[in-house]
Order: structure tokens, then C-alpha cells, then sequence
């Protein structure tokens, strides 16, 4: 037989139980003496008994309700206990964090978000793992960090995710290339020219590959890295151009230059954590504190 017992029953009982009075009960309780009676009133007909004798001067627990008050003031003193050791897990801003982010994240976003984290919560580690996209997905699926910082997945379904800023692809050559006298550069100019492509183990070639397909640019690839840095050295050493996110450009090496592409194309910074999934206390404030530097640097 299930019961719709409230907490704020049990609370009233013992009030009224204590002082063997409605009306001081009901001033113990903040309440208004007929709210009191009805709390017991409801508990009396749930539990189908009655629970104290009244007369004129007091009011006295039955055999019963004398039962019922010994039990409910341990148990009542025992959720106590749970309710502060919650309370103060919620207040910590101590323990460790580990993230999952992708290379140009973990190179320029993440030292940033962690120097904060040093600053603010001393006491607080956040662990990063510097991944491709396949593996941050695949670890923060299988629940080895507490969220990831990745490229917009192909399958948004399969997490909760935030998005936190978007960063513009850019064209990078030499600064000797022809295609360096111009500040700017269209997606069909690629057309023909020899491309240096991170590889599908990241989550911006997928994108890379649609916006070509979408500007009608047959893609020369002639070779593909894990890495911005390989790429880079390969285009520096005269084997081809590349497209990168923006944010990787500040670590390329003084030789080569940057050009917009237009139309501008973005990818989506985001923040994920598995399906229906709470995070930590201490989680959400490295999520938090990732969205707060990623704001600034976009800003």
C-alpha cells in the first residue's frame, strides 16, 4: 500500500508532539495554527489512526503517535545529515575534472580556460586530454572524462551540448604564394590548387569537404595530416596550400599568412556531455568557466 506522506506532515507531528500545543507549534513552524491542524488532519487520515488526545490544556500523542515520534525524529535527524552532506558537495571547489578537446581547442582555448581555473579555484584540477574528434566522442560516450570540447558532432542527438563560439576557416599559404597578394579569396579559386587537408580523425574535414562540395571545388588533396603543425610545416615547405580554423593560426610559423575565404564559413564550438547526464559541482565550473573565456575570445 503506497502512502502521501509530505515531509512537512512529519515536521508539523513532531512540532505539535514536542510542545504539546497547536498554536506554539505553529509559531515554531512559521505557520498559521489552522495550516498546522490540517498537516495533522491529512496525516491522521493517511495513516488511517489518530495520533494525539486533545483536550483543553494540552495535546497529547496517542500510543501510536508516542510510536510514530520516536521513529520519525531519527529518520528525520538521519535526512538531515544526507540533505547537509549534498548541500556541501554542491559548495566544493575542490577535486578533479577531466575534459576531452580537440587539438586547436587544446592549443589555444583550454591553457587559457585553465589558468582561469588555477586563479579562481586553486584546489580544483581540470586534467585535459588532447584528442582527436573520433576519440573526444568515443570518451566522453563512454563516460572516461566528465564533458569534451569539441567541433559540432555529425550526431547531436547522441549528447547534450552547448554551443559556445564559431571560428572562421582561413586559406594558409606561403607568403610568397601568388595567391598571397590578396587579402581575400573565394572557394573556387581552390579549384586545381594542391590542398593540404587535416584527415578525418578531425571534426573539421567533414565540414571542409562540404563547403568545397557546396562551392563546386574539385578538391586536389595531396596529402593529409593529424595535425595543424604537420600541415603547416608542409605548406611551408612548398607542397600545397591548406584551410584551417582561424583559431590555429596563432601557433603557424612566420613564413606563411592567413586569407579570408569567402563567403565566411564557421565552425561550431561545443561544449558536450553525455545524454541525460548531470555533471559535478566541480564540472560545471570548468563548463562554465569554458564558455566565460570562449565569450572572450570571440569578444
Amino acid at each position: 500500500m503506497s502512502m502521501n506522506v509530505s515531509l512537512r506532515q512529519l515536521r508539523a507531528f513532531l512540532a505539535v508532539a514536542e510542545l504539546r500545543h497547536f498554536r506554539r507549534a505553529a509559531d515554531h513552524l512559521y505557520l498559521t495554527q489552522p495550516a498546522v491542524s490540517r498537516q495533522i488532519a491529512d496525516l491522521e487520515s493517511e495513516l488511517e489512526v489518530k495520533l494525539f488526545d486533545r483536550n483543553t490544556r494540552e495535546v497529547v500523542p496517542t500510543e501510536a503517535g508516542r510510536y510514530l515520534q520516536s521513529a520519525i525524529e531519527r529518520v528525520l535527524d538521519e535526512l538531515e545529515e544526507v540533505l547537509t552532506h549534498v548541500h556541501s558537495e554542491s559548495e566544493r571547489r575542490h577535486g578533479k575534472v577531466r575534459v576531452a578537446t580537440v587539438p586547436t581547442l587544446s592549443a589555444h582555448l583550454m591553457p587559457r580556460c585553465i589558468a582561469a581555473c588555477m586563479e579562481r579555484y586553486p584546489e580544483l584540477v581540470v586534467q585535459m586530454h588532447d584528442q582527436a574528434q573520433a576519440l573526444v566522442l568515443e570518451s566522453v560516450r563512454g563516460g572516461e572524462v566528465d564533458f569534451g570540447v569539441t567541433v559540432e558532432p555529425a550526431d547531436t542527438e547522441a549528447f547534450d551540448s552547448e554551443t559556445i563560439m564559431h571560428d572562421a576557416f582561413v586559406l594558409v599559404c606561403r607568403r610568397d604564394h601568388p595567391l598571397a597578394e590578396r587579402e581575400q579569396i573565394t572557394w573556387k579559386k581552390l579549384k586545381g590548387q594542391p590542398l593540404i587537408l587535416l584527415d578525418y580523425a578531425s571534426g573539421s574535414r567533414r565540414l571542409i569537404d562540404q563547403l568545397l562540395s557546396r562551392h563546386d571545388v574539385d578538391a586536389t588533396v595531396v596529402q593529409q595530416t593529424g595535425h595543424t603543425q604537420t600541415a603547416f610545416s608542409m605548406v611551408d615547405a612548398g607542397l600545397g596550400i591548406t584551410i584551417t580554423p582561424a583559431l590555429s593560426i596563432n601557433h603557424m610559423p612566420v613564413s606563411l599568412t592567413a586569407l579570408t575565404l569567402a563567403p565566411v564559413a564557421r565552425r561550431a564550438i561545443t561544449l558536450i556531455r553525455r545524454r541525460h547526464r548531470s555533471l559535478s559541482p566541480v564540472a560545471e565550473l570548468v563548463w562554465a568557466q569554458i564558455r566565460e573565456t570562449a565569450a572572450a575570445i570571440a569578444g
